[in-house]
């Protein structure tokens, strides 16, 4: 890597506002952290979070800027609202005692840039840029990782980890966003900060997984967590799946199938890179060998779904994302021939659901990629693709909701109550549109409920 030339004009002219007014009201100010190393080493975007380091403290930020927001006042942190977006200040400082692992129980304001940088994580992030003298401050050696590629603890990398159980985290996510390797120390300590990385909020944890996962190749991060022992700490399924053996379909075990998928799912997409890390998780419980010796999984997608679930409650993901994932879990084994009828085609449609397909055939072919035999694209996805655009394009019903009819026209047919018997007849109905969707009329969807769902039928008998 290659160190870039740094010069003002890459800070947007609000930032550069924040680093003067500091300055002129007497203030050392500086663009710290990621920004920092993001300039240096030539990344493209241009960094979008600026973070400002500052000697005044935070009640001095605030008489310049009133309108900014105390969001961490007790760790001396002011966010002041800019036409950049939102630019944290920080005040330079000092931590000590972390006893949940996580929080300093001490934080002390100090005046000088170098105490600040010398208690940051990594050099690469512990480097100081004022953009208006053009001058850089590299206390730690930053510069010189940054350079050779490599991610170095500040100072003893045990007593880094122990400080804050996140930090070990950070260092994978790192390791796969920066395509960094660890200095051989760093990575040695990491074994024994487990105790503190369990102990970390899981909303902290979800952060940096998401982080981890919009690298080129967030495999370099799993790699770090399992070499050090922390992959169980908090995804217990993705550790279950290391050296689970598979089949003549795939050159991989279960964990490296799931990396390598993971890697070759779309970055942009984190529902598909999410599922693409969960969809082979319920393979160890559902394995069963063969007597020819091949091994056999069946079901594992359902088991899958519920893990899948099981460790995104566990690190406190949204309700929606929750299902979306698991929805794509529970369908990855979807098997087209093209003997499937136009019905089946709908009948997939509907039970993917239109808003998920894309995803889905994302996942599959991630998944084909991941399996690490060279296969190709699977081509029977292009005929798939097709007859499920031809079938959209038709606008044939697909769901209760496309239906010409709704519950309010069954109970007034029928004379019936609200309550399940409803819906029930509805999915029937659909059923018979999806086989034929020229039945999809609403006067042959009246005289079909009430001849075919009235109290002296067989059809209400089987509708409950």
């Amino acid at each position: 890597m290659t160190q870039a030339r740094l010069s003002s004009t890459q800070v947007p002219g609000p930032i550069l506002d924040v680093l003067r007014r500091l300055q002129e009201a007497g203030h050392r100010a500086y663009v710290i952290g990621g920004a920092t190393r993001e300039l240096l080493s030539g990344a493209r975007p241009a960094p979008q979070d600026w973070d400002v380091g500052t000697s005044a403290t935070p009640e001095e930020v605030l008489r310049l800027y009133p309108k900014g927001v105390a969001t961490g006042a007790r760790f001396g942190t002011i966010t002041v609202p800019t036409e950049a977006g939102p630019c944290e200040v920080t005040t330079f400082r000092v931590e000590s005692e972390y006893k949940d692992a996580r929080h300093p129980d001490r934080v002390t304001f100090v005046r000088e840039l170098e105490e600040d940088l010398r208690r940051r994580d990594f050099t690469v992030n512990a480097m100081a840029w004022d953009p208006l003298a053009d001058r850089l401050v590299d206390p730690t050696g930053g510069i010189p990782d940054l350079e050779a590629g490599v991610l170095r603890a500040v100072g003893d990398p045990l007593t880094r980890f122990r400080e804050d159980g996140l930090r070990p985290i950070r260092a994978a996510r790192f390791a796969a966003t920066l395509g960094f390797a660890l200095e051989e120390k760093t990575e040695r300590a990491l074994p024994d900060a487990r105790t503190e990385v369990g102990r970390v909020a899981a909303e902290r944890v979800q952060e940096e997984l998401m982080k981890m996962l919009r690298a080129p190749e967030p495999s370099r991060g799993f790699e770090v967590l399992r070499r050090a022992g922390l992959l169980g700490v908090w995804l217990p399924e993705i550790e279950k799946t290391i050296a689970v053996p598979q089949n003549r379909y795939h050159a991989y075990d279960v964990y490296f199938h799931t990396l390598y998928t993971c890697d070759a799912a779309p970055a942009e997409k984190p529902v598909v890179r999410l599922a693409a890390l969960f969809h082979d998780v319920g393979k160890p419980e559902t394995r069963q060998e063969r007597e020819d010796g091949e091994a056999t999984f069946y079901n594992h997608q359902f088991v899958g779904e519920r893990m899948a679930r099981e460790a995104m409650e566990r690190l406190r993901f949204s309700r929606d994302l929750t299902d979306r994932v698991a929805h794509l879990v529970r369908q990855h084994m979807f098997d087209y021939r093209p003997q499937w009828t136009d019905a089946a085609v709908r009948r997939f449609i509907r039970s993917v659901g239109v808003e998920a397909i894309a995803d889905l055939f994302d996942l599959r072919i991630a998944d084909n990629v991941g399996n690490g035999l060279k296969t190709g694209f699977p081509h029977y996805l292009e005929e798939l693709r097709g007859r499920v655009d031809a079938t959209l394009e038709a606008e044939e019903a697909l769901s209760i909701r496309d239906l010409e009819v709704d519950g309010s026209d069954v109970m007034a047919a029928l004379d019936l109550p609200p309550g399940p018997r409803v819906g029930k007849i509805l999915d029937q109905l659909l059923e018979e549109v999806l086989e034929n969707p020229s039945l999809n009329r609403r006067e042959r969807l009246l005289e079909r409920i009430r001849q075919g769902f009235s109290i002296d039928t067989q059809g209400s008998r089987d509708l409950g």
